[in-house]
């Protein structure tokens, strides 16, 4: 039997979940190569013999996405496989246009052949957008869900960076569980607000087992998503954020805009801080693309630790990376606690950006004002670390949801910004959980 020849295009997460659920043992296909994009420093690596499978002993390599033609050439590749997130709907297309010109065919794979079923009820919690407010939404799921008494376990969506074989499943219970497994930044970032209040979080590569180990001890699984990808799980209750900052993004992003049409609660948050006229506008889009979501209105209110530290003076701020980069915010709560709370001035963070710290800024020039709390790897930190001290601020206002401090050493004042998720109105995320789970 002829296989037909593959390519996976990825970013360290959807990618590769596609190959496992469906690729990995499946005789009617090779999978000559992954390629990479996104995130600094996963290319030119491979895909490890003990996640590929019987089929492929060596492992399979990673390339540069900027590589896909000449690989597409050189392995007469017959499908291109897309899968990743968070990508313009135009973007997606030249990428096709891109894949046909060099003769292969460009395929997406739908929630039927990518997601995986589990013995425990799913709630799965995605976005129309990066930086919509998975997280504090996920966090607000777990606390109703506790105070019911059911024990729950988090599956965040993957960030693989490092040694894949050794990621395969990751389980996650104390801060110490972060450095055992060398985490970071952004895994820290979605990982340790939910430690914090005690709740055990899975992640790694391989999303077959590391849902087989969640299972055993848990009442309730929580998917919480990435990007806005949409989810890995069945789900018995599907929750999407979509963001009043960026109206018309529900229906302009890849996979984004399905998950706007495949759940059962949209949440438009932010709305205390976002045009009105921009949260109608949202919401008349989920109505059209929806009409049987449930609808809930929410804010993610701002608690600041010492504000008085904030008020009059020359201020850095620091906020989460891919909300940044790849999500295309130019501001965070940082910023907006730096606006609310009097500083004097925002620095310009780019004058005192070194090495790939620097490329991010002339990559995502949209940025000005606020600094990517970007940690990909050992050198990555160190480099926002310089540029952190190097700054001429007076203080340093963070925003990601994570203390910064266990992983960079700040030689300046610190004020930490955190933010929760409060529904507006009715119905509430109380009103749509009361008969969850539901007895069989």
């Amino acid at each position: 039997m002829t296989r037909t020849r593959v390519i996976i295009m990825g970013a360290a997460g959807r990618d590769f979940h596609n190959f496992n659920v469906y690729f990995r043992d499946n005789e009617e296909y090779e999978v000559v190569a992954f390629t990479a994009t996104q995130i600094p420093g996963i290319e030119e690596r491979s895909y490890p013999s003990v996640l590929a499978g019987k089929l492929y002993p060596k492992g399979i390599p990673i390339y540069p996405e900027e590589l896909l033609p000449k690989l597409i050439r050189e392995n007469d590749v017959e499908q291109v496989i897309f899968a990743y997130s968070d990508i313009a709907h135009i973007d997606v297309m030249h990428l096709a246009s891109w894949v046909h010109s060099v003769g292969a065919d460009f395929r997406l794979m739908g929630p039927n052949t990518t997601l995986l079923k589990s013995k425990k009820p799913v709630i799965a919690i995605c976005a129309v957008r990066t930086g919509s407010g998975k997280s504090q939404t996920s966090r607000r799921v777990v606390q109703i869900l506790r105070d019911k008494g059911l024990k729950v376990v988090v599956i965040r969506h993957p960030m693989p960076y490092g040694d894949l074989a050794k990621q395969v499943c990751q389980r996650f219970e104390t801060i110490e569980d972060l450095e055992k497994h060398d985490t970071t930044i952004e895994e820290m970032e979605e990982y340790e607000p939910h430690i914090d209040r005690g709740a055990i979080v899975y992640a790694g590569v391989d999303y077959g087992k590391i849902l087989e180990e969640a299972e055993k001890e848990a009442d309730v699984i929580i998917f919480d998503g990435g990007n806005n990808d949409f989810p890995f799980y069945e789900a018995d209750v599907h929750i999407v954020i979509a963001d009043p900052h960026r109206p018309g993004h529900e229906v302009m992003y890849h996979p984004g805009e399905t998950n706007a049409r495949m759940a059962d609660v949209v949440i438009i948050n932010k709305i205390d801080t976002a045009e009105p006229e921009f949260v109608e506008q949202v919401r008349r889009t989920i109505r059209v693309v929806n009409p049987r979501a449930i609808i809930i209105d929410a804010a993610s209110p701002l608690y600041v630790d010492e504000p008085s530290l904030i008020q009059g003076k020359r201020v850095l701020v620091i906020e989460d990376g891919p909300t940044l980069t790849h999500g295309e915010m130019d501001i965070g709560a940082g910023w907006v606690a730096a606006q609310k709370y009097g500083a004097a001035e925002i620095i310009d963070p780019r004058p005192y950006a070194v090495g790939s710290i620097k490329e991010t800024f002339e990559k995502f020039d949209h940025l000005s004002e606020i600094l990517p709390a970007m940690g990909y790897g050992d050198e990555q930190v160190k480099e926002l670390e310089k540029t952190i001290n190097d700054a001429e601020a007076d203080v340093v206002v963070i925003g990601t949801p994570i203390d910064l401090t266990r992983v960079v050493k700040i030689n300046k004042p610190i004020v930490r910004v955190q933010y929760e998720l409060q529904e507006i109105g009715k119905p509430t995320l109380d009103d749509v959980l009361r008969d969850f789970p539901a007895k069989k």
